[in-house]
């Protein structure tokens, strides 16, 4: 009889061992020594469905966009305009000929040139401005303002192996081109030392030291190293041999005074007379008179781009803009500040954030399931901004980073969640919407012993589990 009621306990038990989606997410070997912070909550009634160490701050990666972008939408509002403006001082003659200077001042706009959102036609509007203004001659320089932020460029508590390239660009009041530079190179035999042909755009101050090589892969593994503001570059890894073109890409270390001489060789082409090369240096004193507004695609659309493709250059300009909410110049401490502030009053557990930059990009970045799960549940439940704030989120199987996760399953196109993915770290937080269930969730794992593929399959059994 004993023996019987043992084997029932022990069925009973292991019943609900398998049914329990925490402990099968929990109870094996990849993640035996992971550090994981994990919230699951109902929606409509707050109620917790799943919770593992929800107060634990871990390793965001790209899941910091989550809080860069949602405060973006509630501070400066989702019709917000990055704006640019082109400056004189003297005086035009009434020959055409301006006596001074043209000023490019830098609103912070990310999208200038970009090749995601924006208009690639701009600098035409800025041709046609001068015109309107009467001016043909320029006796002066075409001067870069980017004083709307502090000078720090790169975010130092950014990796070193990171800082350099595309995806780690530097943070300006005037960007160009995405900051990003195309190196094109030509590969020949196996182990040959690739030949840079030419740089796209133009940046002749470039100087690169050259380490790479030729290999039998398909795909490249090139990266590059170089110091903030420096135009001094490393490129370390492979490319695929006997290659007659092949493109990687770069940071470029000063994009505003890059606009600058693209701008001036535009006018050149379009039949203006300007002498003089471009600067970043001017006096502050010297009174201007502004001749043309250049606006921005509304803050929707950015961020639209910045959640979907994890544009890192798009939320960094993001967060920075943000700390002008309480300072005249633009910092990272003010940023983080403001971003504080705000959650704070809103009732969240920001004592759970410890933010250093916009994009997740930092590994100094820690925040907990329980922080995303309370932004996520604000932005659901309380902000007018709550259906593009959804909307702007990759979707299951479908868009963006999530466009293999949970594909052919039951949940794809259900789950419109931020994914965050850096060396050991893999995250998501979102919503899941499948039939009447309606959650929000933050699913974060740290330091798991496998592949990310491994830990990424884990995540979908979970996530699967929980919506049945």
């Amino acid at each position: 009889m004993r023996k019987h009621i043992l084997i029932a306990v022990l069925i009973i038990t292991n019943s609900v061992i398998a049914v329990n989606p925490v402990e099968n997410f929990r109870n094996n070997k990849l993640l035996e020594n992971a550090n994981i912070s994990m919230l699951v909550r109902d929606l409509k009634n707050g109620q917790t469905i799943s919770e593992f160490r929800s107060k634990n701050s871990v390793i965001p990666a790209s899941t910091m966009k989550l809080v860069t972008t949602a405060t973006a939408f509630e501070i400066l509002g989702a019709d917000f305009r990055f704006e640019t403006k082109l400056e004189v001082d003297g005086k035009v003659s009434l020959d055409s000929v301006l006596n001074g200077n043209i000023y490019i001042r830098g609103g912070g706009d990310p999208t200038l040139g970009s090749e995601k959102v924006g208009d690639p036609d701009f600098l035409s509007k800025w041709i046609r401005a001068l015109r309107n203004a009467g001016i043909k001659i320029i006796k002066g320089q075409i001067i870069v303002d980017e004083s709307i932020y502090d000078d720090e460029g790169v975010n130092p508590r950014w990796s070193w192996e990171d800082i350099g390239n595309y995806y780690a660009p530097g943070i300006y009041g005037l960007s160009f081109l995405d900051n990003t530079c195309k190196v094109v190179l030509r590969s020949g035999a196996i182990g040959s030392t690739p030949i840079i042909l030419k740089t796209i755009p133009s940046i002749p101050e470039f100087s690169f030291n050259n380490q790479l090589k030729s290999t039998a892969i398909r795909f490249d593994s090139a990266y590059f190293y170089g110091a903030p503001h420096s135009y001094q570059r490393s490129i370390y890894g492979e490319i695929p041999a006997n290659r007659n073109e092949f493109t990687v890409k770069s940071d470029i270390p000063n994009p505003g005074l890059l606009l600058a001489k693209t701008f001036q060789e535009k006018l050149l082409q379009n039949g203006f007379s300007i002498s003089k090369t471009p600067t970043d240096k001017f006096d502050i004193s010297i009174k201007r008179k502004l001749i043309f507004t250049n606006y921005s695609a509304p803050l929707r659309e950015i961020i639209t781009e910045t959640n979907i493709k994890s544009n890192n250059h798009y939320a960094e300009h993001i967060f920075r803009y943000l700390g002008l909410k309480y300072s005249s110049t633009g910092t990272t401490t003010s940023s983080l500040q403001v971003i504080k502030d705000f959650w704070k009053s809103k009732g969240l557990s920001v004592d759970q954030l410890f933010m250093y930059d916009g994009s997740g990009l930092s590994p100094s970045n820690a925040v907990s399931a329980q922080f995303f799960v309370e932004l996520l549940t604000y932005m659901n439940n309380k902000s007018i901004n709550k259906t593009i704030f959804y909307n702007s989120l990759p979707v299951s199987g479908e868009s963006g980073t999530l466009s293999n996760f949970l594909k052919i399953t039951p949940l794809q196109g259900k789950v419109h969640a931020k994914s965050g993915s850096i060396s050991r770290v893999r995250c998501y937080a979102g919503f899941i919407n499948s039939g009447t269930k309606k959650y929000v969730f933050a699913l974060m794992v740290n330091n798991a012993n496998g592949t990310s593929k491994a830990v990424n399959q884990k995540m979908e059994e979970f996530l699967l589990n929980i919506a049945k």
